[in-house]
């Protein structure tokens, strides 16, 4: 008889059963506590399409593939290293199909992470057309009571440029219809699914979310950990409720790939995360996020940057505009200076031109050189903007680097916006990246890059691979190799990941580098939405939110801006030159302020009181629950006075202001379980307090 198999991280303990006649599945989730799912029967935890298999009833889903269904048992092996207990699971076909599928627990973090390698032993070539890298029912029993999927909320996000991170949260029947299957022999056919197109893996739909029992203390959220294409899906049947992860695919990605004999592949690794609610599920994922980031001195330092982009310079640098900007910011404390796009420059438009990375010899009277060793003598690092994986139609790199240095469909060069895309998987592609990051911290001293991402080159690219999905996938797995090698070269460098505001946010990237620009939204009071829903999708450390006070923003704006990155990463911009000196002040003590909270915001529990962020709500709450006190900043962005209720720990006995500490117009009074709070200014405002 196959075994039941489990693994634990010492806080989520999952059972897999493996049947002798059936594919494995995870049967249970334990959170401990007392608190115990029984998941109903589920289909194969590994699925696998192909051509010649496809799937056992006609569906347009990730689950329910015939190789799937057929994959069983052989053996299995424990492994403990580096705090990660693993759990490897051989899984194969009677016709030469195996799978090792691999599960990962991280100790203390109620969270799997899974990635499935697919190998052909088969005499002839295996076409992949879907891999996917978990499937699991997560309908089933909580105690004695039962949850499909009328009983289960669905909390997912969409982005787009300057309106990332929106989120909401439906019944999940809403999304799938009740089609009432049982007098057919077939399932149901869809369901509800997200997904990515091209390059920019969180431009539209996100690949984070959650599913919450609405009257059981059952919650699972889950992350998709690659920078390219993926799709998720939730299935119903008559049997339970399927959520299905997956890297790309052939439906939604024009994705293939060709396993000779003896040849593998790998799926994108995923997470899910068990919790006793929603937002208990995503404290889940925020630990295992913190528990599976590359080392670096950053991680724990959070440094203060100021970038003169947003709202200021905006690409158009100078000698005469930096050098007051970079005395306003070290006065200010920021401990980074970060010279945005414009910098490499000659001419009047930044963007067609980038791909050497030379100093312009035209803006700076004096060379960059001046710019440079007046940050460094204020005591900044010096940072610089970087699209590295671009080379404008103007540069002279795009005659210099080989035409296979770049993505191409049909021998022809992608274009998109007056830029090339590069093949990373072209040694020349890669050197020239490594001499340019070389040069610059070798000669220039530079100490961090904001690495931007502006365009999105489609599926792929068709040169040397099976599909043009697959070109993409390998380009995207060469993009990661390409970061770590810098890193490991440069191993306190800072590395920014920017995505035209945040349309590249993914895990992949952000497990490896030091912070996210949560969006390029000008607006203030638009902006505090998305920053309030960043930890949703990343760590609060390193939601990079932007400040950008101007000398026509009254106090109450400037202030309103101040609040964006208080509790995750006050990311700094602005006239700081020009502000008034009240205004000064509050950029002062803003910044004083995050800078003695960086260590709880290091260890914090983001929460959400007034529930998910609404784009258009008036009242918007983030806390950051701590040790013996927790953190909330409240936005009020309403037009006249309001008074609204915040939920809080019904243990509190004090509230206390921490920024700003002297404006007016707020006051708040605990009651309870309730902060009872009352605004009486007249425009957009927010205030941080401290409940203890």
């Amino acid at each position: 008889m196959a075994p039941m198999l489990e693994l634990s991280s010492g806080s989520l303990t999952i059972r897999i059963n493996c049947w002798e006649d059936a594919p494995a599945t995870i049967s249970r989730f334990d959170v401990g506590r007392g608190l115990i799912i029984d998941l109903d029967p589920g289909l194969a935890a590994v699925e696998v399409l192909s051509p010649r298999d496809g799937h056992f009833s006609p569906v347009q889903r990730l689950s329910g593939t015939s190789l799937g269904a057929r994959l069983r048992y052989v053996d299995h092996r424990s492994e403990h290293a580096d705090n990660v207990h693993r759990l490897v699971v051989d899984l194969a076909t009677d016709d030469g199909v195996e799978a090792s599928w691999r599960l990962s627990a991280r100790v203390g973090v109620p969270a799997i992470t899974s990635q499935v390698t697919i190998s052909n032993r088969r005499a002839e070539d295996l076409v992949l057309l879907e891999a996917a890298s978990l499937s699991l029912p997560v309908s089933g029993r909580v105690g004695d009571a039962r949850v499909t999927t009328n009983g289960l909320d669905l909390f997912s996000g969409t982005s787009d440029w300057l309106a990332e991170n929106r989120w909401s949260r439906r019944p999940l029947r809403d999304t799938l219809v009740n089609l009432s299957t049982q007098a057919h022999r077939y399932p149901q056919k869809a369901g509800h699914v997200a997904r990515s197109f091209g390059t920019w893996s969180t431009a539209r739909d996100l690949p984070v979310g959650v599913l919450a029992a609405r009257d059981e203390p059952y919650a699972l959220a889950w992350q998709i950990e690659h920078n390219g294409a993926w799709r998720w899906d939730i299935t119903e049947d008559p049997q339970r409720t399927t959520l299905t992860l997956s890297g790309p695919t052939d439906w939604d990605h024009q994705w293939s790939e060709v396993l000779a004999t003896d040849e593998s592949f790998s799926t994108v690794p995923v997470t899910v995360s068990v919790g006793s609610g929603w937002e208990a599920a995503i404290a889940g994922l925020t630990a295992h996020r913190r528990a599976a980031r590359r080392a670096h001195p950053d991680n724990q330092r959070q440094t203060l940057i100021y970038n003169d982009y947003m709202n200021t310079v905006n690409g158009d640098p100078t000698t005469d505009k930096l050098l007051p900007l970079v005395d306003a910011a070290a006065d200010a404390g920021a401990e980074v200076f970060c010279i945005d796009a414009g910098w490499y420059d000659n001419g009047n438009d930044w963007w067609p031109s980038v791909g050497a990375w030379v100093p312009s010899t035209t803006r700076f009277a004096n060379g960059l050189i001046e710019v440079t060793d007046k940050i460094k003598s204020r005591g900044l690092v010096l940072g610089l903007w970087l699209e590295p994986e671009v080379v404008g139609v103007l540069s002279p790199k795009a005659d210099e680097l080989p035409t296979e240095a770049f993505l191409q469909r049909g021998g022809v060069r992608v274009v998109e916006a007056d830029r090339y895309h590069l093949d990373l998987r072209h040694p020349a592609a890669r050197a020239h990246l490594d001499e340019t990051i070389d040069r610059l911290v070798g000669e220039l001293g530079v100490g961090m890059f904001k690495m931007d991402y502006n365009i999105n080159p489609g599926p792929g690219t068709d040169l040397d691979a099976p599909s043009v999905g697959a070109g993409l996938l390998r380009h995207n797995r060469a993009v990661l190799a390409w970061i770590d090698g810098v890193l490991d070269r440069h191993p306190d460098l800072i590395i920014e990941n920017c995505g035209s505001g945040a349309m590249r946010a993914d895990y992949a990237m952000l497990s490896r580098l030091n912070l996210q620009s949560t969006s390029d939204q000008q607006d203030s009071a638009r902006y505090a939405s998305i920053a309030a829903a960043a930890p949703m999708m990343l760590l609060p450390e390193q939601a990079g939110s932007w400040a950008y006070p101007a000398v026509e923003m009254g106090l109450e704006e400037t202030a309103l801006t101040l609040q964006a990155g208080l509790l995750g990463r006050l990311y700094l911009s602005g006239y700081l030159n020009q502000l008034a000196p009240e205004q000064r002040a509050l950029v002062h003590q803003a910044m004083a302020v995050h800078r003695a909270l960086r260590p709880e915001i290091l260890s914090g529990r983001p929460g959400w009181p007034l529930g998910l962020p609404g784009w258009e709500d008036e009242q918007l709450a983030l806390s950051m629950a701590g040790a013996g006190s927790t953190l909330i900043t409240l936005w009020h962005r309403g037009l006249g006075q309001a008074r609204f209720d915040v939920p809080i720990p019904a243990t509190a006995t004090a509230v206390t202001a921490v920024f700003p500490t002297t404006l007016p117009g707020w006051a708040v009074e605990l009651s309870g379980d309730t902060l009872a709070v009352s605004v009486e200014v007249a425009g957009p405002s927010a205030r941080t307090f401290r409940v203890s």
